[in-house]
């Protein structure tokens, strides 16, 4: 069984924009958490080109170190945002074709959480990327989730609710295998934007935060592998006692209306 790098939060918005992951580095010693009321933005960000071969991905955090490896506009959007990419309008081609690498550190002292982490990236694309966006409604595909018949299968979470999310995933083959801790539904519903690769509205209603596993394998691999789990749809309704719907209709979505190329430095 191969790991895949510790989650935190945002794994569904990361992955749909194919990144490897928002991660901590479990080798360096966090830094003492930021404030909670600290709205930081980047002090120093050194921005440059992504180089044409580099294959290592991801939004990162070391402490006071933030990084971001190869990524587009688009994705960097999607995860401040925690968006689908198919709720972005009216962008540019080089937003989706040109990679970045971003390296930096907050102007407040601590580490930022994950909300901060998003803050933090939706100021640089205001200041260096010149991105200039209103919010709109789009008629889209997605799915709502909803309590299935049988009713919720969620043991609620032990841990202090004010730590945050913490999600493991592993892959075995095309198998996929997440386990939350103390998460609530606008979390699974991020995660779980992810593997429909649409929009999802939660319509649970299920408030507080809890511990839940959730393995499936994707439908186009599950005619060749041996074993294999539900899809994911069933998995949903077999593990965690909910649904999936599709649904069309109307859609928030961020309508692109200036930005410009950063200089690199």
């Amino acid at each position: 069984m191969v790991a895949m790098r510790r989650t935190v939060l945002l794994m569904a918005v990361l992955l749909a924009c194919g990144l490897a992951a928002y991660a901590q580095d479990n080798a360096i010693q966090a830094a003492k958490p930021m404030a909670k009321d600290a709205d930081p933005s980047f002090e120093v960000a050194v921005i440059k080109v992504s180089a044409p071969n580099d294959q290592s991905d991801g939004f990162h955090i070391n402490g006071r170190h933030i990084s971001i490896e190869n990524q587009t506009v688009v994705s960097m959007i999607c995860f401040a945002y925690a968006i689908n990419d198919s709720q972005i309008v009216s962008a540019p081609k080089w937003f989706a074709e040109q990679h970045w690498d971003i390296d930096g550190v907050p102007d407040v002292e601590g580490e930022p959480n994950v909300n901060q982490y998003q803050r933090m990236v939706e100021k640089l694309l205001a200041t260096r990327f010149g991105v200039k966006m209103h919010h709109d409604k789009r008629e889209l595909s997605g799915y709502t989730l909803m309590i299935a018949k049988a009713g919720p299968k969620l043991a609620k979470s032990k841990s202090d609710p004010d730590a945050g999310m913490d999600e493991n995933g592993w892959g075995q083959g095309s198998q996929r295998y997440m386990a939350f801790t103390n998460s609530n539904m606008s979390d699974l519903t991020l995660c779980l934007q992810v593997a429909a690769g649409k929009p999802i509205i939660n319509a649970t209603n299920i408030e507080g935060r809890y511990d839940f596993t959730l393995h499936w394998t994707p439908n186009e691999a599950r005619a060749t592998e041996p074993n294999a789990a539900p899809g994911l749809f069933t998995a949903i309704q077999e593990e965690l006692g909910l649904k999936l719907e599709a649904t069309r209709g109307p859609t928030d979505v961020l309508v692109i209306d200036a930005a410009t190329q950063p200089t690199q430095n």
